[in-house]
């Protein structure tokens, strides 16, 4: 199976969600700027997405994927349904909990995560996220739904259904801000209901895909079909793994509460230059961590439950090729070119030139770590492959102690965009930390010409790096806003440049990405 192949198209379907979701932020940048009320969309809407990553994307999935993967490398597909029928039991009836809870508790979960928003704003953030929390529910399936697909090699339909939610945003936005807005009610709810809407479809798209494969779950919906579910073994193995996996993704998910509740003490539109910021660091996230992580994990869940060590470590060797070869030219343009990138998507209407500022600051801070960022999407994967949720759970914990030292350092002397500065430093630590625990296991044996290849790769960013300087430095990326279409056409040509420049200067020094299809 050639897994260059199989993440490139994951990359290629991410790339229309991150595109349609970087026109989001544009829509939400142009028409409410930065300011108390986008603020309190932000937080309103970080609630459901942390619980989202929690439960769903986070903790449920690393602890459901690699049992999934090992089911039904020895058991057979058969046996494997039966899981996942009883998975989805436990799942559902958690869920309505969860939402029923979430929407009592909407002001105490705003003030947890955002006390320093003006009362006006905060009233608007309980409003939006009691409309919004029944999200997580959705995601959550999809999450499920998703584990499955990828586990079958059916990468399509998970790494495509996002779009539909960046549509849902997009259209509701900018279809219901009038009305609101006569309606004496804040425009930027209609971006809430666009939430919503967003997260039924993904989860509709998914049920004819799980159909196609025989793997549609049968959950059932009383009592007694609860209580059976959950004495499935497959289930208990699931909840004991999730056990450290909750604490290590709850331990990330924490940072996050902390530097929201930290930026909404900052000052009106200090949470959202960082949520401008984050969504520009998401991209080379979703497009190549993302991508590794869903193609990687089930591979090295099979290859653990095969006892192939050597492709297991091949398979590490490869991802982390791949994070080098990949990722390190995008934080080389996170940090370089930082200001330009915002002022392309961002400087519009409502959105200032001292918005940009302010966000192109917290871009640099994400570029920091953003190797780090990435890197964990392939090494975490390597202890969930063995069923073992508690090594990165403990180091998530000691980097978070240290990300809270960092911002004690870092927020007092650059604002906000110590906020994510102090997390990418925190990403490279853990980063670094799963990887020699990896290779103290024995699990990771690097494979031999890591410092050629470092060498190589280091030529072409270096090169791609000078030339963004020169762009960065020459032209006046504020100024152009005064000709929308003559910026966005010098910043196509830009990046197409840049990736010319870094290419060539690997073809140069005799690297070949495309022979990397493959693990050797």
């Amino acid at each position: 199976m050639n897994l260059l192949r199989a993440a490139s198209t994951i990359s290629l379907l991410t790339l229309a969600s991150r595109i349609t979701g970087l026109i989001r932020e544009q829509m939400t940048a142009g028409l409410f700027g930065a300011n108390g009320m986008t603020d309190a969309f932000l937080v309103a809407f970080r609630i459901p997405n942390l619980l989202r990553r929690l439960f769903a994307e986070g903790a449920f999935s690393q602890a459901f994927v690699p049992l999934l993967a090992a089911s039904r490398t020895t058991d057979g597909d058969e046996a494997t349904h039966g899981l996942v029928d009883a998975v989805a039991t436990v799942l559902l009836w958690a869920l309505v909990a969860t939402s029923v809870t979430g929407i009592l508790a909407a002001p105490v979960l705003v003030w947890l995560l955002g006390s320093g928003l003006a009362p006006k704003s905060f009233d608007a953030s309980v409003v939006m996220t009691r409309f919004m929390f029944p999200y997580i529910g959705c995601m959550s399936l999809v999450a499920l739904s998703a584990g499955i697909l990828n586990t079958w090699r059916r990468f399509v339909v998970p790494a495509a259904s996002p779009v539909l939610l960046n549509l849902s945003m997009i259209l509701c936005g900018w279809a219901l801000i009038g009305p609101l807005e006569r309606a004496g009610l804040p425009g930027i709810y209609g971006i809430a209901v666009g939430v919503m809407l967003g997260g039924v479809l993904q989860l509709a798209v998914q049920w004819p895909a799980l159909s196609r494969i025989g793997m549609r779950p049968r959950m059932r919906w009383t009592w007694r079909g609860f209580r059976s579910s959950s004495q499935h073994p497959g289930v208990k193995r699931m909840l004991v793994n999730m056990g450290p996996a909750l604490l290590g993704v709850g331990v990330s998910q924490l940072s996050l509460m902390i530097n929201t509740q930290i930026s909404s003490h900052l000052g009106e539109g200090a949470t959202s230059w960082l949520n401008y910021a984050d969504r520009l660091m998401e991209f080379p996230i979703g497009l190549l961590g993302v991508a590794l992580s869903a193609v990687l994990t089930p591979q090295l869940s099979s290859a653990q439950a095969a006892g192939d060590t050597e492709r297991y470590s091949r398979l590490l060797d490869w991802g982390l090729r791949m994070v080098v070869l990949l990722a390190l030219p995008c934080a080389v343009a996170l940090l370089v070119f930082a200001e330009p990138l915002t002022a392309v998507l961002y400087h519009r209407k409502a959105f200032t030139a001292l918005d940009v500022m302010h966000t192109a600051q917290s871009v640099m801070g994400w570029g920091v770590g953003l190797l780090g960022l990435i890197a964990v999407k392939v090494l975490a994967p390597g202890f969930y492959a063995r069923q073992d949720t508690g090594t990165p759970a403990k180091i998530a914990v000691a980097v978070l102690i240290l990300t809270q030292a960092f911002n004690l350092v870092f927020v007092p002397w650059v604002g906000v965009a110590g906020l994510a500065l102090s997390i990418g430093l925190g990403a490279l630590v853990n980063a670094t930390w799963l990887l020699f625990g990896l290779k103290k296991l024995g699990s990771y044996r690097p494979e031999a010409g890591w410092f050629s290849f470092s060498l190589r790769v280091g030529v072409g960013c270096l090169a791609m790096g000078l030339l963004q300087w020169q762009l960065a430095s020459r032209l006046d990326w504020i100024a152009l806003g005064q000709h929308e279409v003559q910026r966005a056409l010098i910043m196509a040509a830009s990046l197409a440049a840049s990736a010319a420049v870094y290419f060539g200067a690997l073809a140069l020094v005799g690297m070949r990405p495309r022979a990397m299809g493959r693990p050797r």
